[in-house]
Parts: structure tokens; sequence; C-alpha cells
């Protein structure tokens, strides 16, 4: 079950809204080798001071069951990165990730926990 939560000050159009979340959808289930029947992405839009400055930036929360670990989490860094930038035009720099792996017991998901 993984979940990428995105938060971001950019003002994102319909356009984008259909390249980027698809996008993130399939790279998560890629990289972590999950299926993307499995694979759910938020996007929310928020005031962030980031390094002092209220430019354009984002967080990008991943969580899920198993497969993070420092090789997957660098290139899932790179290439969410890569996206946010391509789509939003957020510069690298201003982007922010959280990776966090949870205990199948503490997801739950159609009327009971995963573990």
């Amino acid at each position: 079950m993984p979940l990428l939560k995105l938060t971001t000050t950019v003002k994102v159009t319909p356009e984008q809204r259909l390249a980027l979340l698809p996008a993130l959808s399939q790279t998560l289930a890629k990289t972590l080798g999950k299926p993307e029947g499995y694979v759910m992405v938020t996007l929310n839009s928020a005031d962030i001071l980031f390094a002092g400055q209220a430019e354009p930036a984002a967080f990008a929360d991943v969580r899920s069951i198993g497969g993070l670990n420092r090789e997957t989490n660098s290139r899932l860094a790179c290439e969410v990165s890569q996206i946010l930038h391509q789509v939003l035009g957020l510069p690298p720099a201003r982007i922010f990730l959280n990776f966090t792996h949870v205990e199948s017991a503490n997801w739950g998901w159609n009327g009971d926990t995963l573990g």
C-alpha cells in the first residue's frame, strides 16, 4: 500500500494534475516493485515557508509497507523531484521528501488491517 502525499505551494492546473498524478503513481509502483492497483497519490495545496523563503516549494511524504531502503529512497527522491520539476517547474532544491516504513498491522484497508 504505497502512499505519496504531495503538498505544494504551486497552483496546479487541471492539465498539470492529469500529468502529475499518474506519473507519480507509476513511478512509485515501479520503483517499489508494487502493483499500481495498491498505490495512492494525494495532492494538496498549502502555504510553505522553506529555508526562510515563501518561494514555490513542495513536501512529498512517501509511506510503504516494505520496499523502502537507502537505494530505493534515493531513486525515488531523484525521480519524484524530476517529475515535480518537469510538470510544476519546482527546483529540486525546493522539494523535501520523507520516507516512512509502515508495519502491515498499522495500515488499514478494506475494513481490516494488512497484517
